[in-house]
């Protein structure tokens, strides 16, 4: 049986590429297709000198800086892939991978990590980032793509969600029901730590929709606690500019780095909406409670009042009062306790779960 595996782009190493590090590893002779590939071999070295197949959208000019600029000719490139020659392909999409041209002997499994986000939730933060002409062209684009979405989710014989939020999301868009498989976390790599020291934690990308100058701006209004922000991004400058004394912005820091401050930190803090959020998970491995946004994927990976707490409202006000409730309670939560709620997102887990769906429904 021949195998085609399909991911959205390559930049870097996220949350969307270690679900396809995880579905390589169940299918490793199965050939790699990507719209563009810019990732270093340093960062996703899982891929272990694979040949990546590229659209022609990989020699535009300006595209790897520029990439969403180029979002409606991803559906034309998406569509130029031919794999005919496949008997199972797998599409890894956020965005457009999932409209891949695929016969009637031939079964597509997508796992979604979301309906096109530009398209739907996102719009207008995209169209935010445009201006003028531009701007009402954008507009106009992102309805047709929508209908573009919508047509090529007939295309999916399965869809499997990475949370139930997102099981959700695609009924809506899409009305598909989908399987949830939630995305693999390395439990072997994050390790639990039980010395804890006096600081808050949080990593993310340093992009507008993750939500850390929330954090950074609660921090900021709490002189006596004290922050850690790690991660970069196009707002790393910004939020540098307006942390307080008591906030260290470090940028991107290599793994073992982020490990040793999830181990080390009292609580973890996440304000995004975000469809799973890896890096609370993570926290949770390392035995580290996590300060969490209620909406989104949190809820499903976070225990209340056991593996951390929630806060209701998206703006700095509810983060300090959710702070000042941890503070009453972080004795109570305990790091053997957030790691055991972590392991159930475990690679094994997940490879597990994803060849047995395809083996029973192949």
């Amino acid at each position: 049986m021949r195998i085609a595996v399909i991911h959205d782009w390559l930049f870097t190493y996220g949350g969307s590429e270690r679900v396809l590090e995880q579905i390589l590893a169940v299918f490793p002779a199965a050939d790699l297709y990507t719209i563009v590939d810019f990732a270093s071999r340093e960062q996703c070295k899982f891929l272990k000198g694979r040949n990546v197949r590229t659209s022609f959208m990989q020699k535009l000019p300006g595209v790897k800086k520029y990439y969403q600029q180029y979002l409606p000719l991803m559906p034309l490139a998406v569509e130029q892939f031919d794999l005919s020659a496949y008997d199972l392909v797998i599409s890894s999409s956020h965005a457009v991978a999932k409209g891949v041209l695929t016969g009637p002997d031939q079964r597509h499994f997508c796992y979604c990590h979301s309906p096109l986000r530009y398209a739907w939730d996102m719009q207008h933060q995209y169209l935010r980032e445009s201006w003028g002409i531009k701007k009402w062209m954008a507009r106009y684009l992102l309805h047709r793509l929508r209908f573009w979405d919508r047509l090529t989710a007939n295309g999916v014989d399965i869809f499997i969600a990475n949370s139930a939020f997102i099981a959700r999301r695609i009924q809506k868009v899409y009305r598909r029901e989908a399987q949830v498989i939630y995305p693999p976390v390395d439990t072997d790599f994050f390790q639990l730590g039980n010395d804890k020291e006096d600081f808050y934690l949080t990593v993310s990308r340093l992009v507008p929709y993750k939500r850390v100058d929330l954090i950074v701006d609660a921090f900021s209004e709490m002189s006596n606690q004290k922050l850690i922000v790690i991660g970069s991004g196009s707002e790393l400058a910004a939020i540098s500019q307006k942390a307080g004394s008591n906030v260290q912005v470090l940028g991107y820091q290599p793994p073992q780095v982020v490990r040793d401050y999830m181990q080390r930190a009292k609580a973890f803090v996440f304000a995004a909406e975000e469809d799973f959020g890896i890096a609370p998970v993570e926290a949770q491995a390392c035995g580290t409670p996590v300060i969490a946004y209620g909406k989104g994927g949190a809820l499903e990976t976070v225990q209340d009042l056991k593996t951390g707490i929630f806060f209701e409202e998206q703006n700095s006000a509810s983060i300090v009062d959710a702070v000042k409730r941890f503070e009453a309670i972080r004795e109570s939560l305990s790091s053997l306790n957030c790691r055991r709620q972590a392991e159930k997102f475990s690679g094994g887990r997940f490879r597990a779960e994803l060849l047995e769906l395809i083996q029973n429904t192949y």
